[in-house]
């Protein structure tokens, strides 16, 4: 421990200091730290002109915030421990071992950048070696991310299985996240702490308060200005507050903070107090809402510049050498600026590289077991085949975790033994906990972004989350994460990262009593995402058998299960062997014919089926698929069938304006117009809501009656 005078004058001891005895920084770590933060300031510079020159296309820079990320990165190990920065940190960045050329790779938008390879804007972090997980600009949405890593690695500590299969799990390793003061208004944010400590996980997050979200002071986004002191009762949490500009100050703080998580005690938050001395970003002009005597105040606190007076007045170096930095940052900023825009950008036809997994294709013949087929058993409704999936595929693979509202037998596990338990509304995870514990079977929080974002944060470590929203109807607060981080990890980072969770999700109407929020059917909203797998059985051994191909790819796929087909007699089936598989894009002819094709799925299929035999006592032969597969859907097998009879109907329980239907009824228009003898018909649910009134509901949405009416008029075309 160095206990130079000099450098002693440099260290403050906080009121929270917990030990008079904490590590003093020597020489070289302080020039470390003030090389660092310089050098980010620097580039913030080079980046703001760079964009005045039109060389690179936004700019949003860490200026202020240097000295806590600094800080930060001392006490953090990079490619050891874990981090989901926000787009300020580019201090921290560079301390666990970013390089400016990385970074200015970034700016330019080049093939080569680590952080996106070109796809995402500047200050957008990722970079695989040193575990800094790819961050997106939608505010708040990695805290929940943080949250669910730093869980997998608590899974892990719990489930022997995975010790087997893993080695990148450190058993002192910490989760840091960090956020803006604005991104704590978000609900997200509370959603993390609570799960945090509730399950008291090592995750340091470090709030940088600059006093501004864009234009929006503090005060106006948090009641009473202050959000550390609205969490200091959360349980576990550890909360130090610091001069987020004073470096050595940030340094004690952040070492506290981290050795809490390391010593598995909980989560901790800094709150550290920084300055913004630039606008938000080039495309904020700050004079607008500041005032020059705030902003002077501002630049009073300069980290970088108070820093380097300190050094040279404690005598830890002189002007020369302060002055010897500063030229040797610029000389290396300038040089990697000139490789960077000197680096070769994207080729254009990479632009859909990596929307899906390279490596795993679920849309191929090893997925393919459908002509291996064996039954066995009494039959099982919809429910019993998907439960027996999920049984078999957790016994073969101690990665899956299954989670969600309600999905437990009984989260009190005392009880477990007195009761007949839970298993989901819909009895679909009915003893998966009583058969592989609490530690891979459990209750979450009534919070849909909240399930779905510690899933992805478990599926970048390695885990295998099945995750179920209890209705389609409360997906929507889940919907940033499900659009913009877990459909886009893999593309957004340039295949970098991965997030191939399962989320199941019980959707549609024809319940009797369902009406509005129990009966949403909105699945276009999803078919429209790329990178999203969207799968809808319309039977028990589809469900089955599609469900264990979602579970072994290596894709997000959103899996969407009737509630109305649940439990219906006539899609029933016998039980396959634990390898049955079907592949995606894959559809069934569900009946043959040759007059006129129907292309459905869902709850239409039987409807369709009744309306065809109905329409079969007429004289119309009726062919029925099943595209089983909405993303990727059959293409081959719909020109077939159109090709083969000429007329068309498109039928689903979506609405009929912009619903999923329009989609194939476009593209048949489009590619097999010679083939048609009439024009592509829709059979949709009315453009509402599902109402509660059964008599409502049935003229709301699709009946059996509808398809034979469509029948019958295109026949007569």
């Amino acid at each position: 421990m160095n206990t130079d005078t000099k450098v002693l004058k440099l260290v403050r001891k906080t009121e929270t200091a917990t030990s008079s005895h904490e590590e003093l920084p020597d020489h070289k770590l302080l020039i470390e730290m003030y090389r660092t933060m310089y050098l980010s300031r620097r580039l913030d510079d080079k980046e703001i002109q760079l964009k005045g020159q039109n060389r690179i296309f936004f700019q949003i820079s860490g200026a202020g915030h240097e000295a806590v990320l600094v800080a930060a990165g001392v006490v953090l190990k990079a490619g050891y421990d874990w981090f989901y920065p926000y787009y300020r940190d580019r201090a921290l960045c560079l301390q666990l071992g970013m390089t400016p050329l990385e970074m200015l790779l970034s700016a330019v938008g080049a093939e080569a950048d680590p952080n996106s390879h070109g796809r995402q804007m500047p200050s957008h972090w990722g970079h695989k070696k040193l575990n800094i997980v790819s961050q997106s600009s939608p505010t708040g949405t990695q805290l929940l991310q943080a949250v669910g890593c730093a869980e997998a690695s608590y899974r892990y500590s719990l489930i022997p299985e995975l010790q087997k299969r893993f080695s990148n799990f450190r058993h002192d390793e910490v989760t840091y996240v960090s956020l803006g003061d604005g991104t704590s208004s978000e609900g997200e944010f509370w959603e993390a702490l609570n799960t945090a400590s509730n399950l008291k996980l090592p995750v340091v997050f470090l709030l940088e308060d600059n006093g501004y979200a864009i234009s929006v002071p503090v005060e106006v986004q948090t009641a009473g200005g202050d959000v550390s002191r609205l969490v200091e009762n959360f349980p576990s949490l550890y909360l130090q507050r610091c001069d987020g500009t004073d470096p050595i100050e940030s340094l004690e703080v952040m070492r506290r903070a981290v050795d809490y998580c390391r010593q598995r005690n909980g989560p901790a938050l800094v709150h550290a107090k920084v300055i913004r001395p630039y606008s938000h970003s080039l495309s904020d002009d700050e004079k607008l809402y500041r005032p020059d005597e705030e902003r002077a105040s501002d630049a009073e606190r300069d980290p970088v510049k108070r820093f380097g007076a300190q050094l040279i007045d404690e005598g830890v170096l002189d002007q020369d050498a302060l002055q010897q930095i500063k030229n040797e940052v610029d000389r290396i900023v300038n040089e990697a600026a000139d490789a960077a825009l000197s680096a070769a950008q994207p080729a254009r036809e990479t632009a859909t590289h990596f929307i899906f997994s390279p490596d795993v294709d679920p849309c191929s013949k090893e997925f393919d077991t459908e002509d291996r087929l064996q039954l066995s058993g009494n039959a099982g409704t919809m429910v019993d085949l998907i439960n027996r999936c999920l049984y078999t595929e957790m016994a073969r693979d101690p990665r899956i975790v299954v989670f969600g509202e309600d999905v437990a037998d009984c989260s009190r596990e005392q009880y477990l033994d007195g009761v007949k338990g839970k298993g989901g509304v819909f009895k679909v995870t009915a003893n998966l906990q009583r058969k592989y514990g609490s530690d891979r079977v459990f209750n979450s929080p009534l919070a849909e972004a909240n399930i779905v974002g510690r899933a992805i944060g478990m599926a970048t470590r390695g885990l295998k989350p099945v995750v179920e929203i209890q209705f389609f109807d409360y997906i929507w607060p889940a919907m940033h994460q499900i659009r913009n981080e877990l459909a886009l990890l893999r593309w957004r980072s340039g295949n970098e990262w991965k997030a191939p969770v399962v989320v199941r999700v019980p959707i549609g109407g024809y319940l009797k009593g369902g009406a509005v929020y129990h009966s949403q059917s909105g699945v276009s909203t999803f078919t429209q995402i790329p990178g999203l797998r969207v799968i809808y059985p319309s039977n028990a051994l589809d469900a089955n058998g599609l469900l264990r191909t979602a579970i072994r790819s290596d894709d997000p796929v959103l899996f969407l299960e009737h509630k109305h087909l649940y439990r219906q007699a006539y899609n029933k089936s016998q039980y396959p062997t634990d390898d049955f598989m079907i592949p995606f894009g894959k559809a069934k002819r569900v009946r043959e014919g040759t007059d006129i094709s129907i292309i459905t799925y869902g709850a239409l299929v039987q409807r369709s089926v009744v309306a065809a035999k109905q329409m079969e006592q007429e004289g119309v032969s009726v062919e029925i698929i099943d595209l089983r597969s909405l993303v990727p859907f059959d293409w081959d097998a719909i020109a077939a069938t159109v090709k083969k009879t000429n007329r068309v109907i498109v039928a689903h329980e979506d609405s009929l304006s912009f619903g999923y239907g329009a989609e194939i009824a476009a593209r048949i228009t489009d590619e097999l117009f010679e083939y048609l003898d009439a024009p592509v018909k829709r059979v949709c649910a009315l453009d509402t809501f599902v109402a509660y009134a059964p008599q409502l509901e049935d003229a709301i949405l699709p009946q059996a009656s509808d398809v034979a009416k469509a029948i019958a008029e295109l026949k007569a075309y």
